[in-house]
């Protein structure tokens, strides 16, 4: 069948679109396959070849319209500027890590020592120097151990305490005001449950004696658990007991005490009072301590495990915990989170309100010509289930609330504030100043959007 003439410029343009072999042919586009991979970069050719099809692009556009649309990265994750006041935001990530911790993970992706004594050519402890260096952050452990993630480590220690349900020790005491949830649906008695556990709960919702202890504690007991209920706080009539106390009924029945702590603290933290640390939990009798890696310690997700040496070597040695085993990833993120300098998380929470006030009004001054904005004194929160009680005093840019979408939609680099009182907070607390000129920047190509 002829074609009509009508017809005649569809079927031109179709046959004068490059081949796609042609395009990924091209240098700077064989360039990205080599950094992207070959399944990316053809996507983007298909979509520039479908638009020079629709007649949006010339076919010598083709190449420079499919490189433009690659992402910066063979991953879908954006880096994102966390403007929204908490500290330790989970669905951001939690914990930001430190320039140090980012170096040692591109050492840590190619081949490495994790597991070779490079002096003697055979097997070596693996982890060695992270295990040492978290065992250098909190000299009254004993031995310590890390699994991938705080959940993880309370499921090991109560496998390994109770013997999987097979044993005669089963329970595991606890206080009811600590069956805490922990995020997206997950319990702490679930949890417990799951790998074996018998729950032996004491006291009421607000108030536990140690006679309630005293009475729980029998031949069936495997470990007391005390659980810091790190995300919510309950006052008023209320009571708990201390670990002291709790240390001395346990070793009266031959039974560990186990502290989850949650947040990662390893020491007192001056802003943090009321936030229990690993080194006060030892001091203060605990046989074992769990905690996470990527919240307050500001490192990788990582589950922490400190304590008697005997205690956790035995948990080092069970089945289970070669499930839970950390790669060599979060291993050198960990190391140099201990050894390096001070984390984002660390600089979060020392931040001077003064200065991020002084900020603020820089940006202010730098938005005042296209946009209503001004400088604000604004309160913070530390997140991650961490100090849920502690106000961080902060300072934040004030824009008009039609920005909130197009600043996380952006396609350079996406930006997550807060609403509050019909106005958008771009709370600095837990941005760098180094990231300042960006959230400029970010804040003009809204605006060039259309919003505001």
């Amino acid at each position: 069948m002829l074609e009509t003439p009508a017809d005649q410029p569809l079927a031109d343009s179709r046959r004068a679109v490059p081949r796609t072999d042609t395009v990924l042919a091209e240098p700077a586009v064989r360039a990205a396959t080599e950094r992207l991979g070959a399944t990316i970069v053809k996507d983007a050719v298909r979509r520039a070849q479908d638009r020079c099809r629709r007649g949006e692009l010339a076919p010598d556009e083709v190449p420079s319209a499919a490189l433009a649309s690659l992402p910066p990265t063979a991953t879908a994750l954006r880096r994102v500027l966390n403007a929204t006041g908490v500290v330790v935001h989970t669905n951001l990530g939690r914990a930001p890590l430190s320039p140090a911790a980012v170096e040692a993970l591109g050492v840590a992706a190619g081949a490495t020592d994790v597991e070779l004594d490079l002096a003697t050519g055979r097997r070596g402890r693996r982890g060695r120097s992270a295990l040492a260096a978290l065992a250098a952050a909190v000299p009254d452990a004993g031995g310590v151990h890390v699994v991938n993630n705080g959940a993880a480590a309370l499921a090991l220690v109560t496998a390994a305490l109770t013997g999987t349900g097979r044993g005669p020790r089963d329970e595991v005491v606890i206080a009811r005001g600590e069956l805490v949830e922990i995020g997206d649906g997950f319990r702490i008695p679930e949890l417990l449950e799951s790998v074996g556990g018998r729950l032996r709960e004491v006291g009421t919702t607000n108030r536990v004696h140690a006679e309630d202890y005293r009475a729980a504690l029998g031949e069936r007991t495997a470990f007391v658990l005390k659980v810091h209920p790190s995300n919510f706080l309950v006052s008023g009539f209320t009571s708990s007991v201390e670990l002291p106390v709790l240390a001395r009924l346990a070793g009266e029945h031959g039974v560990p005490l186990v502290a989850d702590i949650g947040s990662g603290l390893l020491a007192p933290h001056p802003r943090l009072p009321d936030e229990p640390s690993a080194a006060h939990a030892l001091r203060a009798g605990a046989d074992l301590v769990t905690a996470s890696g990527d919240k307050l310690l500001g490192g990788p997700q990582c589950g922490l495990m400190l304590g008697a040496a005997e205690l956790v070597e035995q948990l080092r040695r069970h089945p289970f915990a070669r499930a839970l085993r950390v790669d060599k990833l979060t291993l050198a993120a960990l190391e140099a989170t201990l050894t390096g300098p001070e984390s984002p998380v660390a600089r979060s929470l020392a931040a001077d309100p003064r200065a991020l006030r002084t900020r603020a009004e820089r940006i202010r001054d730098r938005l005042a010509d296209v946009v209503e904005v001004s400088a604000v004194e604004t309160v913070a929160a530390v997140g991650g289930g961490g100090a849920p009680e502690v106000p961080l005093a902060s300072a934040a840019v004030s824009l008009p609330v039609a920005l909130h979408a197009p600043l996380r939609a952006d396609a350079v680099l996406p930006v997550v504030g807060r609403v509050e009182r019909g106005a958008l907070l771009l709370d600095l607390v837990a941005v760098a100043e180094a990231d300042d000129d960006a959230l400029v920047d970010a804040v003009r190509r809204a605006l060039a959007g259309g919003a505001g």
